[in-house]
């Protein structure tokens, strides 16, 4: 890979406060990308990310919104716009996460978690579809999960909502290849980060068959692939970065 073969290019990482999110916004802004950092409400943990950006050379700002909120959404694009000019690279990973059996699941928390996943998803990416239109080489990237395609207990919400991106990953790239807009998702398996609570109990009973955890690092490797110029060809696609611990489609 170019060192620096996303230079000149712009990308929006949400939820790129700590763990994937920054890991992503590092390695985008390390190929060479301006990068707007969002968040929702972790100010402190984002401007870590921007001033670790900023500290190895490259351009970073930091934006906070409720992805849920289309006025929030269309905000945090026009913002990247405003500071930047352009914008061709887009990374939906912002989520809410939480573990409860389903018949412990209030109504008000399905929608809390389903909505700031896949509708932060879609939203976002709406919002920036006409600038993504003036890029020679636009792609979105968004983040699924493994709980999606294995099935896990606990996490019915947090599994909906991430196989929904799934196949709006799918459904956008086959809407959106004419206009050489590549979209593709990548889904993380067990990967060692902060966590508030305890291990997926899907992770506890299961171990990784390549023993161990992944690292946010090798997520945001993905992420710089399918944003740069050998991933192309490449769109509708979900990539498993999970160490063989789900080994289905």
């Amino acid at each position: 890979m170019d060192d620096r073969e996303l230079k000149g290019r712009v990308a929006l990482v949400t939820g790129a406060a700590k763990n994937i999110g920054r890991a992503i916004a590092l390695a985008l802004a390390s190929g060479g990308a301006s990068v707007m950092v969002a968040a929702r409400g972790s100010r402190i943990e984002a401007e870590e990310t921007v001033s670790l950006i900023r500290s190895q050379g490259g351009e970073a700002f930091m934006h906070l919104a409720d992805l849920t909120d289309p006025d929030e959404a269309k905000g945090l694009i026009d913002a990247s716009i405003d500071r930047f000019g352009a914008l061709d690279i887009v990374v939906n990973n912002a989520a809410l996460r939480a573990d409860n059996p389903v018949s412990a699941i209030a109504y008000d928390e399905w929608r809390r978690v389903v909505s700031s996943i896949l509708d932060a998803t879609f939203l976002c990416t709406q919002a920036a579809l006409p600038h993504l239109r003036r890029s020679d080489a636009p792609s979105v990237v968004t983040i699924g999960g493994v709980a999606a395609h294995a099935g896990v207990a606990q996490r019915v919400h947090v599994a909906a909502a991430k196989a929904g991106v799934a196949g709006l990953t799918r459904a956008l790239a086959a809407e959106l290849a004419g206009e050489g807009i590549t979209v593709n998702c990548i889904s993380p398996g067990y990967i060692e980060t902060a966590r508030k609570g305890h291990l997926p109990e899907h992770f506890r009973i299961r171990p990784v068959p390549l023993g161990r955890p992944g690292r946010p690092e090798e997520v945001a490797a993905m992420a710089r692939y399918l944003a740069g110029p050998s991933a192309r060809f490449i769109t509708g696609q979900i990539m498993h970065v999970n160490g063989g611990w789900h080994m289905g489609s």
